[in-house]
């Protein structure tokens, strides 16, 4: 009785592109100039957000609470639902002029090196006139 140990493996080229997928992810990244210029683009673009959504959702919750006491859950306390109904208010006035502000000045400081980064791949890639 004869023990042979084969291994045999069947390739499909249908898999070779989800091979070189995976793959990809587990390579090491290069960043090139234009994976940098998407970067501070999209940097400049959602600057602010998270302030302002941030001031938006608490003024809203505390608006809300004002809303609850407005329902008469509690007895007597209709001078509660005034005071913060107006608090929620005004925490969720200022998040879009927080948003502008911060917007403005996130795109002024990243202006300079996006105009840079951008000339230098249209003057490298011979797309300059």
């Amino acid at each position: 009785m004869e023990n042979n140990n084969v291994f045999t493996y069947q390739y499909s080229a249908n898999q070779n592109p989800e091979v070189e997928r995976i793959r990809k992810n587990y390579l090491p990244q290069e960043e090139n100039k234009l994976d940098t210029l998407r970067k501070l683009d999209r940097r400049a673009q959602t600057a602010g957000t998270v302030e302002s959504l941030s001031l938006g959702i608490a003024g809203i919750l505390i608006f809300g609470i004002g809303m609850c006491f407005g329902l008469d859950v509690f007895v007597g306390a209709d001078w509660l639902s005034v005071l913060f109904c107006l608090i929620g208010i005004a925490v969720m006035l200022p998040a879009y002029f927080v948003y502008r502000r911060i917007s403005v000045k996130a795109k002024e400081a990243l202006t300079p090196e996006i105009l840079r980064l951008s000339e230098e791949i249209l003057t490298s890639s011979g797309a300059k006139n």
